[in-house]
């Protein structure tokens, strides 16, 4: 068997930005990188990072990433030594980490004991009970009846969180309020644990009104070494999953932080832990904490802890699983600053934040003063269905947290994704809401953000039509000229009867219309735009490759762009990123879908069940069917009262997007109330 002090060659057992984020820290001490990959990702930025590649299997996770078997011998077909997990996959999976064990290889991660128990969450809260760690009340014993859990919640009290055992990441997990939504909602919950984690088991606690959702860093080694290395405050939650997490908490206190800690390190002794981990609690107004779980792995977040610390996790963890002691004590632990880091995910903010899919035609990373950037994406690459839409992380670090918000936002700005839709304009309005600047953010944050649950984007003002209609005209015009024999460049724009008026045509989401704009050049550099009624001045200050100083109608402004054919443009000014492109003949708009009673899917995946059948008379937001996409459950509701006359899949049918899965016929029966 290998011993742990030897291992110079690591396969990665995950894929995207934590995959090149191990790769970077390996590679610097020297480590041989193996990375594993399904046919969707064989050109990712992962495997070509990595010293050598393994096709693992098809696409689907179940068949490649989770698969054991296959990776325990991609890692002995490679000559890996050992196996990093990264987060998510198998990272938190017992038998894994066994398997690796059994095959002779190092699993840089803690024992399989430790990752059973913490994985439990029913266990993990009877051992930390016994531990005399903080916990809120609940329900975790083995009896998964509904009576069982019925007469639990009679104890607890509502509002009540339903919790899948197995899992985390909000899979599963639920706040119900009353007696008759638990019944409605365990179900659901149990569906749901059972698609991400093979397991229904549930538990119940008691739900905290606005707390902070508060973690601790630690590391333990295998010499008896214990420390932490301060908190995250990862309150900014949406549907349970984090969306901004920053380092230090804005409440914390020396003392807090000491008792939270001293609980942390408390719960990774009692199971004899050794490696990364992370003591999720709860903390209420009165800076009362209560235990939630504890990751076995590194976590998303991590790097706004190594942007105060000045320390490198992964670094860490090579030691630790190397057998070597941390070479650290907590009085060698400071944080100096303040970081803050967004999760930019692939998904439709104005369409309740639904997952998406499919090629990223450009990527544009921001950089900068205390600006950090993960990422497994580049421009081309492909954003499956098939896997967690996380796509990037960016970071700041300010020597004060108004600092870090400042950079924070400016780097959002500076992000740019072409070919698909982000939560970046949500992560930039999200930074800039005052309770978040003031350091007040709850776990209610975003509810009170979004009461109605959707994120409604900035309409696009003329100005920025104005501007891509501009660039767009003088790219026409070098293409022009760089096709013509004898034509000067100084007579480009016209012709016998005067100055040329160029026109675009513009389809903008929620219009049905497409806006026709029409430019005409008033010299060089100077440009009038026609939109409807308006007119705008757009003049050019300086333009290279993707970048130009514009005066739009007065007002000087920076755009990024990038021409993405002949006909689209991808433009960023300010806080607007958008593709635009002659959209004439464009496929019919989902008002008009809607309008006709055809309910599709709204993204690629698994028809888990089909909650109507023919005949079947329905209203407006009835929970018509459900769709497991992207390691998440989402409810299909009916856009309309009506009867259901055709039902076009079945439940376990795999979909794709656009898809037609129903056929409502509109309700023509039900008699207007009015007099």
């Amino acid at each position: 068997m290998m011993t742990a002090s030897a291992f110079r060659s690591i396969l990665i057992a995950n894929r995207g930005e934590i995959a090149c984020r191990i790769i970077a820290t390996a590679r610097r001490l020297g480590c041989r990188t193996i990375a594993v990959h399904s046919p969707v990702d064989s050109c990712s930025p992962h495997v070509r990072l990595a010293d050598d590649a393994v096709l693992l299997g098809p696409d689907v996770a179940a068949q490649s990433y989770l698969s054991i078997e296959r990776l325990i011998e991609a890692a002995r077909s490679s000559g890996a030594e050992a196996i990093h997990p990264g987060y998510g996959f198998l990272s938190e999976n017992a038998d894994f980490a066994r398997a690796c064990r059994d095959a002779g290889l190092i699993f840089i991660g803690p024992s399989p004991d430790a990752i059973a128990v913490m994985g439990d969450k029913a266990a993990a809260k009877r051992r930390m009970v016994a531990a005399g760690v903080p916990c809120l009340p609940g329900y975790q014993d083995t009896n998964q009846s509904d009576e069982a859990f019925l007469t639990a919640s009679r104890a607890i009290g509502y509002p009540i969180m339903i919790k899948a055992a197995a899992g985390g990441g909000g899979r599963g997990m639920r706040r119900v309020e009353s007696e008759p939504e638990l019944i409605a909602a365990l179900p659901l919950a149990r569906s749901e644990s059972e698609q991400a984690f093979g397991a229904g088991d549930l538990i119940l606690e008691r739900a905290l009104d606005r707390p902070r959702h508060v973690e601790i860093q630690i590391f333990c080694d295998s010499q008896g070494h214990a420390i932490h290395l301060g908190e995250r405050d990862c309150s900014v939650q949406r549907r349970h999953q984090k969306v901004l997490e920053e380092s230090p908490c804005p409440v914390m206190t020396d003392d807090l932080r000491a008792e939270m800690g001293a609980a942390g390190i408390l719960a990774a002794q009692s199971v004899d832990y050794v490696g990364a981990g992370t003591v999720e609690y709860m903390l209420d107004a009165d800076g009362r904490f209560y235990f939630l779980e504890m990751n076995t792995r590194l976590q998303v977040e991590h790097p706004v802890t190594e942007m105060v610390t000045g320390l490198d996790l992964v670094e860490l963890q090579l030691r630790v699983a190397r057998g070597e002691p941390l070479g650290l004590t907590q009085n060698d632990i400071t944080l100096t600053g303040h970081a803050i880091e967004a999760r930019l995910y692939a998904e439709d903010p104005a369409r309740g934040f639904l997952p998406c899919s499919g090629a990223i035609e450009r990527w544009i990373a921001p950089s900068g003063d205390g600006i950090r950037v993960d990422a497994g994406i580049e421009s081309g690459s492909e954003v499956s269905p098939h896997y967690d839409p996380l796509i990037a992380k960016i970071i700041a670090r300010g020597p004060s947290r108004a600092i870090a918000c400042q950079r924070l936002e400016a780097a959002l700005q500076a992000t740019g994704i072409a070919g698909l839709q982000t939560n970046r304009d949500f992560l930039i309005a999200a930074v800039r809401e005052p309770a978040f600047q003031a350091g007040e953010a709850t776990t209610a944050f975003v509810g009170d953000m979004l009461p109605g649950g959707d994120f409604k984007p900035l309409a696009l003002p003329g100005g920025v039509l104005a501007a891509a209609c501009v660039l767009q005209l003088r790219q026409a015009s070098r293409d022009a000229l760089q096709t013509a024999v004898t034509l000067p460049a100084a007579l480009l724009g016209w012709h016998s009867a005067g100055r040329l008026s160029s026109s675009y045509a513009y389809q903008i989401e929620g219009m049905n219309k497409p806006v026709t704009t029409s430019a005409v050049s008033l010299g060089t550099d100077a440009y009038r735009v026609q939109l409807a009624g308006d007119f705008h001045l757009v003049e050019i200050i300086s333009e290279r490759p993707g970048h130009a100083r514009l005066i739009i109608d007065g007002r000087r402004q920076l755009a990024r762009f990038e021409h993405l054919d002949r006909a689209r443009i991808f433009l960023m000014i300010g806080d607007h990123a958008v593709t635009l492109g002659n959209q004439i003949g464009a496929p019919q708009a989902r008002d008009e879908a809607v309008a006709s009673g055809r309910v599709t899917a709204p993204m690629h995946g698994l028809l888990v069940e089909v909650c109507i059948a023919p005949g079947d008379r329905v209203t407006k937001g009835d929970r018509i069917a459900v769709l497991e996409a992207m390691k998440m459950q989402h409810e299909i509701r009916a856009d309309l009262d009506g009867i259901i006359v055709e039902i076009g899949q079945a439940g376990g049918s795999q979909v794709k997007s656009g898809q037609r899965l129903f056929i409502i016929e509109p309700d023509t029966t039900k008699q207007d109330d009015a007099p």
